[in-house]
């Protein structure tokens, strides 16, 4: 019997960033293949809403573009 159901990943770091993450080109790619594998990909740019008060009042004087990947396979 198996089970199915969707998961949704999100992350900042772009995929080619993933094997620096887990210190293994590898296994990141093995981990992104089986990930990818019949998924739906949407990556947003765009500012952080968590910066938005910090850079309202000033305290946050970077640029903070980021770039989500977000993974639903079902």
């Amino acid at each position: 019997m198996s089970a199915k159901g969707a998961i949704i990943l999100s992350s900042n770091k772009s995929f080619s960033e993933w094997g620096e993450l887990f210190t293994d080109q590898v296994l990141a790619t093995a981990l992104l293949d089986r990930l990818l594998h019949h998924s739906s990909i949407l990556n947003i740019r765009g500012q952080s809403y968590r910066l938005k008060e910090k850079r309202q009042s000033g305290l946050f004087q970077g640029t903070d573009v980021i770039q989500e990947s977000v993974i639903s396979s079902a």
